[in-house]
């Protein structure tokens, strides 16, 4: 009898210590996709329903406490989420704020290129990139480069589906730059409504 009860010790006790209490906690935003998103200070992190934290506090992730939720694109993320296997990241690139995606183990899927981006939904999002262009060297030796920009359909691995418009008149020089607004919502499948240059919308199809 006393072989069996430490049998069951032996067995039972590395599950126990295996819970974990997560303490000091700031923020704790709604339960999306199962996970839920943590706040210490400005770092984020994920918990799954059994309270498991399975992505580490960091400090990447997109949110804005007094975000206008009604808003698309970067300026109504409230707090962390995923959607779709998705959630959005940023970086500074030559002082420039630029966003990208991780999958729901913190990994890098989708790189940096956006300049404003939606959330996905039902697989995809919408948003702004840009290319940096190569052109040479110029008189004193320096790179010269030319940016292009893009508002596009990307699917969750990383296609671009579909081009809506070239974005003209964005200034890449921190002094300058205002983030561009998105001109395009995905409703579904098969219709998205863009921003006309009167500022109304059309509905246009889309054959996904």
């Amino acid at each position: 009898m006393k072989k069996i009860i430490i049998l069951a010790l032996l067995v039972f006790c590395p599950l126990l210590g295996s819970s974990q209490t997560i303490s000091e906690i700031d923020e704790i935003a709604p339960f999306n996709e199962e996970m839920a998103a943590i706040r210490k200070g400005d770092q984020w992190g994920f918990i799954n329903q059994e309270g498991v934290l399975v992505i580490a506090f960091r400090s990447d992730l997109v949110w804005d406490k007094n975000a206008d939720t009604s808003k698309p694109g970067i300026d109504g993320i409230r707090f962390p989420s995923f959607h779709n296997g998705r959630c959005l990241v940023s970086k500074l690139i030559d002082k420039i704020r630029v966003y990208g995606f991780i999958d729901t183990h913190g990994k890098l899927v989708i790189e940096h290129q956006f300049l404003n981006v939606s959330s996905f939904d039902q697989g995809y999002t919408v948003g702004i990139i840009y290319e940096r262009v190569f052109l040479g060297k110029n008189e004193i030796k320096l790179d010269v480069y030319k940016h292009k920009f893009h508002e596009v359909l990307m699917d969750s691995s990383g296609e671009i589906i579909e081009f809506f418009s070239r974005r003209d008149n964005i200034q890449l020089t921190k002094r300058r730059y205002i983030r561009p607004s998105i001109n395009v919502k995905f409703l579904s499948r098969n219709l998205i409504a863009m921003r006309t240059k009167d500022r109304n919308w059309e509905i246009r199809k889309l054959d996904l």
